[in-house]
């Protein structure tokens, strides 16, 4: 019997219920393996349930794994549109306060022969008002210290 039908003793489609995923089913899903399933889990990496002695896994904590990185296309049409409201008139602009306004990482580089000092673009919505925030990727990709790299804290 599944978990989605246990106790109401119908054999009918399940109505909305959350999809439970054993650890093979998990591996399949993720396209890994089951021991790295199992690793995963040890490590706190991948959240699952026991239920009795059986493991099971959430499509959510399977999702959650899962890490996306944003090509530089995808993100440029993103930046083209409003957050909030999905308009794709974005406005050019400054934030003005007495000079420009910078973001300043907690963690950079320790040796980097240039100020930590993050240049940040806004563009305001004319259909809603909201303004985004962009910082120069360019600029903090290279103060962003690497695995394994010494990293300064200010």
């Amino acid at each position: 019997m599944s978990l989605e039908n246990h106790g109401t003793g119908d054999t009918a489609k399940p109505t909305a219920r959350k999809k439970w995923f054993s650890v093979k089913e998990a591996a399949a899903y993720l396209g890994k393996s089951e021991p790295t399933i199992f690793r995963w889990m040890k490590d706190g990496t991948l959240s699952f349930y026991k239920v009795g002695r059986a493991t099971r896994f959430s499509k959510e904590s399977l999702d959650a794994v899962i890490e996306k990185t944003t090509g530089s296309r995808e993100a440029e049409g993103v930046l083209a549109r409003c957050a909030a409201c999905g308009h794709s008139g974005m406005m050019d602009g400054q934030l003005q306060s007495t000079g420009r306004i910078y973001f300043h990482p907690d963690k950079t580089r320790f040796w980097t022969l240039s100020d930590s000092m993050v240049r940040v673009r806004a563009k305001a919505c004319p259909a809603c008002g909201f303004i985004q925030l962009h910082a120069d990727t360019g600029k903090l990709g290279r103060l962003h210290a690497a695995d394994g790299e010494s990293a300064r804290e200010d």
